[in-house]
């Protein structure tokens, strides 16, 4: 049995529906997360969906996830969406592959940037 927590209800379902996360790219900017859910509801239950905004402006970042708990469903959704218009953009659809960690941009990376590796960008052994 599986136990999918959502953060105002306890859902269970059986082993036989697994949920999955669905990615949904080329979102318009002013697609609502309601549309969104609305939109794959026409396939199955739909647990979550969220639109990724940008954390300065706020705006939509053109894509986001749809998690719906039963895999059937998600799979017809995603062979029905997959290049489908939405608000005249063509959506692309496909399962979410897993987060992999990835190195933050900026900051010390460890390497040299060819200007003056380990000795601080000054030039060369120059001795006084």
């Amino acid at each position: 049995m599986v136990i999918l927590l959502s953060f105002m209800s306890v859902k269970f379902y059986s082993q036989g529906d697994v949920s999955m996360n669905i990615y949904v790219g080329n979102l318009p900017r002013n697609v609502s997360e309601s549309e969104l859910k609305e939109t794959f509801q026409t396939y199955g239950e739909v647990a979550t969906a969220s639109i990724i905004k940008d954390k300065y402006s706020g705006e939509s970042r053109g894509f986001g996830f749809v998690e719906m708990p039963n895999r059937e469903e998600a799979e017809k959704a995603i062979a029905a969406l997959n290049g489908q218009e939405l608000k005249g953009r063509p959506l692309t659809v496909n399962e979410a592959r897993p987060r992999q960690d990835r190195p933050r941009s900026g900051g010390f990376s460890g390497r040299s940037s060819g200007r003056g590796g380990s000795r601080g960008g000054f030039g060369g052994s120059r001795r006084y």
